[in-house]
């Protein structure tokens, strides 16, 4: 009797252990993320997605001074655990455990961490009318790291002569070239995105994420990134992240195994979008055609994301939060703004400028109207339906116009002119992001007819103009697609980014003398601006343009004044100055910033296609 009962025991305990190693066996962690949180964080809220094997069937738990559970958010996946946590102003740093329990015994833990923030992180200054900005697609500006252009279980694989391939430019092609960048002038650099496109083509552009929280190895690392944001930061240039939230790239790790039906628009029956993003402006529009927009793919290639689903637009936000905090970013550029929709860019911005009151984001409405774009930007009160904290936009309206004004044969400024009169829609014009071309439209130089005269005369607009200009990488070098609006040409690799490049645009080795005139004219304009703060905020009064070419504006404060003289004309153009009275009252001459001749104001003659920009003595 007594060796049966030792025998029940006995099997009684290997079934106990065998059965409670198995349910530690069923459950695995694969995800969580945030990776990492910080404490003292404006908002105290934090939503953890947890992921892996059944995880949803557990029950998580905190014991950390300062951190409670908020919220256990379960969903049809059992794979997803959503568990919304408060982390109090008092919480120190440190590392916690998430354990994962069932039926009172614990399965898993998992060691999360909350770091402390950076110094003033929360009063961070963004991007301003200060800054200059040098826009870089990373895989075509330089080659820094030749061991990381090909790796394991990356389908697209380097070919240089496609221009639709990876080209191996990466973050420490970047780092390697900050000095130039600094010598150039620019003060921030915008980086096309970043983060991992596992995809099987053309993933070099980055605008098809497949890991929110993973800088794509082709690239670097995250550590690289973090360096990259140091090196620039002590060079006085600042670092502006590329974000999309209104897709992922088809080959997301989620799209195998959604956390919910709805997290993707049409997941099941592809619907592109229509591109109308007038839709959100029509104060008569059907619902339908909103949702078309809205809610339809932007390619096949970028599923749609639903950011109605208040997890998944959670998870976007904290998303932003976190490489702001991480890479301790100075501002944000937000692809397809208005494509997710009103209620979600509201939430979104808000969120990130309460944190960050000083920060700056731009986002990109391609539109030519400045009524369409105006009403996305922080303070405008004509939108009643929604309140946006935008701080800043792309001028498009802007960019088409000077491009119009131009190239059109015998014509003036007028469009460009005229398109500036309409300043007072914007709640703070000064803020806007002006730009001769990008990343997605034909090279600026193309877009003048490679006329050295206009591309100058454009370029000076730029930057003695309002607002923040842009420019993009080997605009100072006459870059220039031979195809119309060729986005694999348009993104040529930078000279001298590669090792056997036979030019070299970092050491100006092989550049023809028009480029290296094109590049010193870039230098020293940009250097000047950055010394100049009444280009940066003084003031701005443009005269009605003449039929003849010439269009008159002026910069000034009660420092300094700044006359802006253009002539396309093919002849000298003799100025009136007294037409000019207001501005010119008491200034006798002016020295022009990129020859530094002296002009006599009363005798003041504009050279045939080109520009002065004088500053008045």
């Amino acid at each position: 009797m007594k060796t049966n009962i030792r025998s029940l025991f006995i099997s009684f305990f290997f079934t106990l252990f065998f059965f409670g190693s198995l349910s530690a066996q069923d459950y695995a962690i694969e995800r969580v993320e945030p990776l990492h949180w910080w404490v003292g964080m404006e908002n105290p809220e934090l939503q953890v997605l947890i992921y892996g094997e059944d995880i949803g069937d557990l029950s998580p738990a905190v014991d950390y001074e300062g951190v409670t559970i908020k919220r256990i958010q379960k969903v049809e996946n059992d794979n997803y655990l959503f568990v919304y946590l408060n982390i109090s102003h008092q919480t120190e740093p440190g590392t916690f455990d998430i354990t994962l329990s069932k039926d009172g015994q614990q399965i898993l833990s998992y060691d999360y961490e909350l770091k402390e923030r950076k110094k003033n992180s929360t009063s961070r200054e963004g991007f301003n009318s200060s800054d200059v900005i040098y826009l870089i697609t990373p895989d075509r500006f330089a080659n820094g790291n030749p061991q990381n252009d090909e790796l394991e279980g990356y389908a697209d694989s380097l070919d240089l002569e496609d221009d639709y391939g990876r080209h191996g430019g990466d973050i420490q092609g970047i780092i390697d070239h900050l000095d130039y960048i600094e010598q150039m002038g620019f003060t921030a650099i915008w980086l096309n995105p970043i983060l991992e496109n596992a995809m099987p083509e053309a993933s070099y552009h980055g605008y098809a994420t497949t890991d929110y929280y993973k800088v794509d190895p082709r690239f670097g690392s995250n550590e690289l990134y973090k360096k990259l944001s140091e090196e620039a930061e002590k060079r006085g240039i600042k670092l502006i992240k590329d974000m999309i939230t209104n897709h992922s790239g088809s080959n997301h790790w989620w799209m195998d195994d959604l956390p919910t039906d709805d997290w993707v628009h049409h997941s099941d029956d592809y619907q592109e979008t229509t591109h109308r993003r007038v839709t959100l402006q029509d104060p008569y529009a059907s619902n339908i055609d909103k949702k078309r927009f809205t809610n339809g793919w932007f390619v096949r290639s970028m599923p749609d994301l639903n950011q109605s689903n208040p997890l998944l637009a959670d998870y976007l936000i904290y998303n932003s939060i976190w490489w702001i905090e991480y890479a301790n970013l100075d501002g944000i550029r937000h692809d397809t703004h208005p494509y997710p929709g009103q209620e979600f860019t509201e939430k979104w911005t808000c969120r990130i400028m309460e944190e960050y009151p000083n920060f700056n984001i731009v986002g990109e409405e391609w539109s030519v109207d400045p009524l369409v774009i105006s009403k996305w930007q922080r303070g405008n009160d004509m939108p009643t339906d929604f309140g946006s904290c935008l701080p800043s936009l792309m001028d498009f309206p802007i960019q088409t116009s000077l491009v119009e004004s131009l190239t059109e044969e015998n014509g003036s400024f007028q469009n460009v002119y005229e398109t500036l009169t309409f300043d007072y829609a914007y709640a703070d014009p000064f803020n806007m992001v002006l730009f001769p071309d990008n990343h997605d439209m034909d090279r600026f130089y193309r877009q003048v007819n490679k006329d050295f005269d206009l591309y100058k005369m454009g370029l000076a607009y730029i930057m003695t103009m309002r607002g923040i200009p842009q420019f993009y990488y080997g605009t100072e070098l006459l870059m220039s697609n031979e195809k119309e609006h060729d986005h694999g040409q348009i993104r040529e690799d930078f000279p001298g980014g590669w090792e056997n490049d036979t030019k070299n645009g970092f050491t100006g080795e092989g550049l023809s003398d028009k480029q290296k005139e094109a590049q010193s004219y870039v230098k020293k304009l940009v250097n000047w601006r950055k010394d100049n703060p009444v280009i940066h905020d003084g003031k701005l009064m443009q005269y009605a343009p003449k039929h003849d070419g010439v269009y008159v504006y002026f910069r000034y404060n009660e420092e300094k004044s700044v006359m802006v003289a253009f002539n396309k004309s093919e002849d000298t153009a003799p100025l009136n100055t007294d037409y000019y009275y207001e501005r010119l009252d008491g200034y006798t001459a002016g020295t022009d910033v990129i020859t530094n001749n002296t002009y006599q104001l009363d005798a003041l003659k504009i050279p045939a296609r080109s520009v002065l920009i004088l500053e008045l003595e």
